[in-house]
Parts: structure tokens; C-alpha cells; sequence
């Protein structure tokens, strides 16, 4: 059964997760996705756009899947349907992330056990944008 990180855990991933995958990560800028990766990239994140359909989202090179990224993911952070989040979660595993955040109205429980499992920090349910100014209060 899923069990919410404590504040300290979430800020603690937060100042050490510094390059972010957004799976389902939006070129288009009134979408929520678009959104929470801009201020996460204001905020000094490097932001890795994972979507099969985009080129390029906030001046970075967009990949089709989370396999095809090149480089090391800290945090991988999902805007797709709840349904689709456990297979979202195998695919990062061999990335071996720090933690795998599923947004606000997104949550799975077979994805938190799968990550658990893996011994991977999960997060469902809460927007990264918003647990940031919060917990890190930057003046936002």
C-alpha cells in the first residue's frame, strides 16, 4: 500500500534530483505539463522532454521513450493517464532514477509497488511545481 513521503524526504529529492525526464511533457504552452517543466527549468532543473511526438519542448531535445535518453535521469516525472503509469515505471527502472513523481490526479498502486520494489522513491498524487515553492520556497 502506498505510503506519501514525509516533507523532508520530498525537499531532500528535490534538491538533489537535478535533471528531471517529463514523460508526456506537452510543446504546447497552456498545458499543465508545459507549465510545471518552464518553472522547474526557471528553478535550475534540467528538464529531459519524453513524448513519442514532440521534437524539441523549452530548448531541449525531446525523446520518444525513456530508453532512448542518453544521459543520467535523477527524476523521472510523469504526466500520462494513471492507467498508463505502471509501465511508465518499468521502463525507468533500468535507469535506476532517484525517484519516479506521478503529477497531481495521477496515481497507481501497482506502479508505487513496483517502484517501491525496485527501491526507487515514488511520489503520486501531488504536483513537483507546487511541493517545490512549498517546500523550498523560493519567492514563488
Amino acid at each position: 500500500m502506498y505510503q506519501a513521503p514525509s516533507d523532508d524526504k520530498v525537499k531532500k529529492l528535490l534538491e538533489t534530483c537535478k535533471t528531471i525526464a517529463v514523460v508526456g511533457l506537452s510543446d504546447k504552452p497552456h498545458r499543465d505539463s508545459y507549465k510545471v517543466a518552464q518553472y522547474m527549468q526557471t528553478q535550475g532543473y534540467r528538464i529531459i522532454p519524453v513524448h513519442p511526438r514532440v521534437k524539441e519542448v523549452l530548448g531541449e531535445k525531446a525523446y520518444k521513450t525513456l530508453a532512448d535518453v542518453p544521459e543520467k535521469i535523477d527524476l523521472v516525472n510523469v504526466f500520462r493517464k494513471s492507467e498508463d503509469t505502471p509501465a511508465v515505471v518499468e521502463q525507468s527502472l533500468p535507469l535506476k532514477p532517484q525517484a519516479i513523481w506521478l503529477q497531481l490526479g495521477i496515481a497507481n498502486e501497482e506502479a508505487a509497488r513496483i517502484a517501491e520494489q525496485a527501491g526507487i522513491d515514488f511520489i503520486q498524487d501531488r504536483c513537483i511545481k507546487v511541493e517545490h515553492a512549498r517546500l523550498l520556497g523560493h519567492g514563488q
